[in-house]
């Protein structure tokens, strides 16, 4: 189905790359505010701490994942950041399965997050807002670098795991 297009500024845009931009900033408000409001009202579960950034990973990576097939960014990007996140949700499995602990998201991953949902909203918006600009493709290129640093962060903080893993199988 064809919704059509709009133009602004000589460009045209398709109806549904600003209908899927406003649909996904409004999953990542209300991502952000349900945290928020659970910090408050002191309502942080184990549970919470592991679905919410579960969930964070799935909406972004699927996002991402579209946005490749659309042409908008380029795939060997989307790699790096889908195998970070994988490694990432494997390490706190791992260290659920091991401990019975959640690890919760620290400010590197929070950075990271934020920084992969503006690329996201920025990359469908682009031409709409910044038709002369790639302010999308640069903030994707910052958010892979929050991706790979935040990545890093998790396994240098938790190396422990895989040193106590390594050790009980000896």
């Amino acid at each position: 189905m064809d919704w059509g297009s709009v133009t602004w500024l000589s460009t045209m845009i398709p109806v549904t790359q600003i209908v899927a931009a406003i649909i996904f900033a409004g999953a990542s408000v209300t991502d952000f505010l349900d945290g928020q409001i659970a910090r408050r009202r002191h309502l942080v579960t184990n549970f919470g701490k592991f679905a919410d950034p579960l969930a964070d990973k799935m909406i972004v990576m699927t996002a991402f994942v579209l946005l490749v097939e659309m042409g908008l960014a380029p795939a060997w990007v989307v790699a790096i950041i889908v195998c970070r996140e994988l490694a990432v949700t494997g390490l706190r499995l791992i260290v659920v399965e091991n401990d019975g602990e959640v690890i919760a998201a620290a400010w590197p991953g929070k950075i990271k997050t934020t920084s992969q949902m503006l690329a996201i909203i920025l990359l469908l918006l682009n031409d709409f807002l910044f038709p002369d600009f790639r302010l999308g493709t640069i903030l994707l290129y910052v958010c892979l670098f929050f991706t790979v640093y935040s990545g890093i962060d998790y396994f240098v903080q938790n190396r422990s795991v895989f040193a106590d893993s390594f050790a009980s199988k000896k």
